[in-house]
């Protein structure tokens, strides 16, 4: 069987389209809105081809009116983005957002699946280094071959005591330095990570085609064409004060 590991779509429909793999079935692991200004077709993708999907902390900002934990400049440009995916979503699709479970546990071909946004311990907003030790406290119970999360934006593969944590980084909006959408797929039980180039230009023109602010626009593009890295001189030209990076791990990002 081959599955689709999807996670952090930030309605970016021109990241999400571009990725056109075969699949047997497919997990989306969370924030399939918010940040990006198409979030209809996103939304509307899950509900047709996710075999199973869990809420991330976007997904509940935007379905409940409250505002998500994040880095300051990623939080400001979410205040920005989410009052246009609030205007661009209709309520069935709000629903549909508030609906889906925090954490989700299937089978699949012989396979155990835990799923959730962040951690078991918070499903929502904990980010968690790569780190053995860091997970092995929030895995006791979880009984699953391979425990899928998303919304740290960065790929991971972590055996933790015989489980597989596995992170298939973020389509919409990758902070690892790769500005490709980033997914990845479990084949008879190998996993492996993949990217797809996408056209950012049609991505940033859909937010000014909506009447997103242009300093969100330009702190937008930024961060595609950088895959997450933002340097000072990105942070200043859009008036954010901030640290010399945003969007890798460092302190600041687990604000």
């Amino acid at each position: 069987m081959r599955i689709l590991l999807l996670a952090d779509i930030h309605s970016n429909w021109a990241a999400l389209s571009a990725i056109r793999e075969e699949f047997d079935a497919c997990m989306v692991l969370g924030d399939i809105v918010d940040y990006g200004c198409n979030p209809v077709p996103c939304v509307d993708w899950t509900h047709a081809h996710a075999t199973a999907a869990v809420r991330g902390n976007h997904d509940h900002a935007v379905a409940q009116r409250v505002t998500p934990r994040g880095g300051r400049g990623f939080r400001r440009l979410a205040a920005e983005t989410r009052p246009l995916n609030w205007e661009l979503i209709d309520s069935y699709r709000t629903k549909f957002l508030a609906r889906l479970p925090l954490t989700l546990s299937l089978t699949l071909d012989d396979k155990r699946f835990f799923l959730v946004h962040g951690s078991p311990r918070d499903p929502l907003d904990e980010y968690l280094p790569v780190e053995a030790e860091a997970w092995r406290a929030r895995l006791e119970g979880i009984e699953a071959d391979f425990i899928c999360v998303g919304h740290t934006h960065v790929p991971m593969d972590l055996e933790v005591d015989g489980k597989r944590v596995i992170n298939p980084g973020s389509v919409g909006q990758p902070r690892d330095g790769d500005p490709r959408a980033s997914y990845a797929i479990i084949d008879n039980g190998e996993v492996s990570f993949h990217r797809a180039e996408y056209d950012i230009n049609a991505a940033v023109e859909q937010m000014r085609t909506v009447g997103l602010a242009e300093w969100a626009v330009e702190l937008n593009e930024a961060v595609l064409r950088s895959g997450g890295r933002l340097t000072r001189e990105d942070m200043d030209r859009v008036g954010i004060a901030w640290g010399e990076t945003v969007g890798g791990l460092d302190e600041d990002y687990f604000d």
